[in-house]
């Protein structure tokens, strides 16, 4: 089954921040905006496994470019990949221990079960180091995490 996000989507966080119950809120700024699928510069295939990682764990892009994740989750349980800066994505995997039956859909993440592919797209907007990580609980603490170097254009 294939799962993609959308520019739906988008307009849609406003009113997650202000939900009871969920994770919004007090976070940083987010490391760069939803893509435009029909704007996508570069696919990079990315999978998760049940050993706590992702493949690539280290990206490189440049500013300015719109990526498409082509996650698949090899594994047997379910995974997720979300985009966010260190401090936003700990908090937010905190709220998860809290909350262990949270349900969110945003943009900058896409949850798949054991054998599932989707897709994030991603506009990256400015240089600097944006992280990625599987929030569920447990996951993060083992290890699954990336980061995304987003270098100035040559």
């Amino acid at each position: 089954m294939i799962r993609r996000q959308t520019l739906f989507a988008l307009a849609l966080i406003p009113l997650m921040a202000s939900a009871g119950g969920n994770h919004g809120g007090g976070h940083e700024a987010m490391p760069g905006s939803v893509g435009d699928p029909d704007e996508v510069d570069r696919t990079i295939e990315v999978t998760m496994d049940d050993q706590f990682r992702f493949d690539p764990a280290h990206i490189q892009v440049e500013a300015g470019q719109t990526i498409r994740f082509a996650l698949e989750n090899t594994g047997n349980q379910p995974h997720e990949m979300v985009i966010g800066t260190l401090a936003e994505l700990k908090e937010h995997a905190e709220q998860m221990r809290r909350n262990p039956g949270m349900k969110h859909e945003e943009p900058n993440m896409l949850r798949l079960d054991g054998g599932e592919t989707g897709e994030i797209v991603w506009h990256f907007t400015s240089p600097g180091e944006v992280d990625f990580a599987c929030l569920i609980p447990g996951h993060l603490e083992a290890g699954m995490k990336g980061t995304v170097d987003v270098h100035a254009p040559d």
